[in-house]
């Protein structure tokens, strides 16, 4: 049964606690309603408060407009608060000159933030299913991504002062279908997800079910549990990274010193995890890093001579002194050693 398989994450993960006020992103399509009714059917088990937000992204007129009064219908008939909000994600994404996708993602997190703060709320839950986690996986493959990459999205991340929990993460698209047939509940179709202009309606609509096809068909549960594999993986290098990171560097005048010659007697493949610890300790994000920007400072460290500087995204100085590697952000600092 869904619920049960839904409370088997909740447990495995640790999402939930007794008191814990939640906030459910409700787009109004079967995803999104199938989480927040099961959360609903488990709030008096948990003893957790829900709200729901509902963000309209601007892209499809007046079938965007039906959706928020879908939503706000839903979460009133339920006796739920609902914070509902419309935002010209098109024009944002022209000005920032990045995708749509990528800008309605920022947007969509960046208005469940400021809902939570308004409201006291600490946790958001999202409706991403296995079948989400196949796509994501696939799209990061092509991308070049690494083990983090490959290990998907996180049943359960920190963010900014906020957890954001995915419940339906081990739930097919297939499973969520058959409940809300069987609990007869309405949702709304979104158009969109029908043209291939996007990303991940290319993988999910072409490749998948090509691979299923000809490959595996049972290809998303083996990505999906590929995914949980590498990412269990991953956090144990995380961590061991961050303590070597904090055994080679300390931080001065706002610079980040990594000294040279006990990071090179790390295991290469901890090398880069201490770059990125570093990294994300100063500017809070990797975003924007590429492997040729990792490249450029192995080459520093390794290859290039002392008081050498490296540019990175962000406006952050990468300087290789005589004894160590000097990240700092803004200004160019002076070299010492």
């Amino acid at each position: 049964m869904l619920i049960d398989k839904v409370k088997s994450t909740i447990k495995k993960y640790g999402m939930l606690e007794k008191g814990d006020k939640v906030l459910v992103g409700l787009s109004g399509g079967p995803d999104s309603v199938a989480l927040l009714n099961v959360l609903f059917s488990l709030k008096n088990k948990y003893g957790i408060d829900i709200y729901v937000a509902h963000l309209d992204h601007g892209f499809r007129g007046e079938e965007s407009a039906a959706d928020s009064r879908f939503c706000k219908e839903l979460a009133e008939k339920m006796g739920l608060e609902i914070v509902c909000e419309q935002i010209d994600v098109p024009r944002i994404a022209k000005e920032k000159g990045i995708s749509p996708e990528e800008a309605a993602r920022f947007e969509r997190y960046d208005f469940f933030k400021r809902v939570c703060r308004a409201k006291g709320v600490k946790k958001i839950a999202v409706g991403h299913n296995k079948d989400d986690q196949a796509e994501t996986v696939i799209m990061r493959l092509v991308r070049g991504s690494g083990m983090a990459g490959l290990g998907g999205m996180n049943p359960l991340k920190d963010m900014q002062g906020f957890k954001i929990m995915r419940p339906l993460v081990e739930i097919s698209r297939r499973e969520i279908e058959k409940f809300l047939k069987a609990s007869k509940l309405k949702f709304r179709h979104d158009s969109s997800n029908a043209k291939t202009i996007f990303t991940r309606n290319k993988v999910r609509r072409e490749l998948i079910p090509y691979l299923e096809d000809n490959f595996n068909p049972n290809v998303k549960e083996v990505l999906s549990n590929m995914a949980e594999n590498l990412r269990l993986e991953n956090d144990f290098l995380e961590r061991f990274a961050k303590r070597k990171f904090k055994s080679v560097s300390r931080i001065k005048n706002g610079e980040i010193l990594i000294d040279i010659k006990r990071f090179k007697r790390q295991p290469e493949a901890i090398r880069k995890r201490i770059l990125r610890a570093a990294l994300h300790e100063l500017k809070g994000d990797l975003r924007r890093l590429t492997y040729q920007h990792w490249k450029e400072m192995q080459e520093l460290i390794d290859d290039r001579p002392v008081n050498s500087i490296v540019d990175l995204p962000g406006g952050v100085n990468v300087v290789k002194n005589r004894t160590t590697l000097s990240l700092s952000l803004g200004a160019c600092p002076v070299p010492n050693s």
